[in-house]
């Protein structure tokens, strides 16, 4: 038997003031999209806000729905969004934000599995990293640069391509 070990980066911000004036842009963005989230039996809303490398910001936020799981989490529908409106065009960097009213977030949000291994097939189309920026209730903001950082051992489509 071998024991591997993985490590993962990633960045920590206590403020957005730390942040350039794109990023901060594109935080901003994801909590207005956040703010017109459909999240009516969980409460808990996401904004997502992508920069596409033309510069185009395009956001999305979550969808519940009372037949779960027929809802749809915001990375989904920013990254889908975009690839139907932009396609080929690569996704830069993506902020995802969260809020909910029964308890203040003391950590950033992360995407979720489903999330992060569609990001992970978006970076792959595009053969460029993607920079993902997310931030809780508060403050603090932490920062992964690659899919490798956030979902390592990702699954691989290039192997059900015959």
């Amino acid at each position: 038997m071998i024991q591997h070990s993985l490590n993962i980066a990633y960045k920590e911000y206590s403020s957005p003031d730390e942040l350039n004036d794109s990023t901060r842009l594109l935080l901003s963005k994801a909590w207005e999209a956040c703010k017109s989230a459909y999240a009516p039996y969980s409460k808990f809303n996401v904004g997502a806000a992508l920069e596409l490398e033309t510069g185009l910001i395009v956001t999305g936020n979550n969808q519940e729905n009372a037949a779960y799981p027929s809802g749809l989490c915001a990375e989904r529908v920013a990254v889908f969004n975009a690839a139907s409106n932009y396609p080929g065009i690569a996704i830069l960097n993506i902020a995802v934000v969260a809020r909910t009213e029964p308890f203040g977030l003391q950590h950033p949000v992360t995407p979720c599995g489903a999330c992060r291994q569609v990001l992970a097939e978006y970076e792959n189309l595009s053969g460029k990293p993607i920079s993902i920026w997310m931030q809780g209730s508060y403050g603090l903001v932490w920062m992964v640069n690659g899919m490798n950082n956030l979902l390592p051992l990702m699954f691989q489509g290039e192997k059900l391509k015959k």
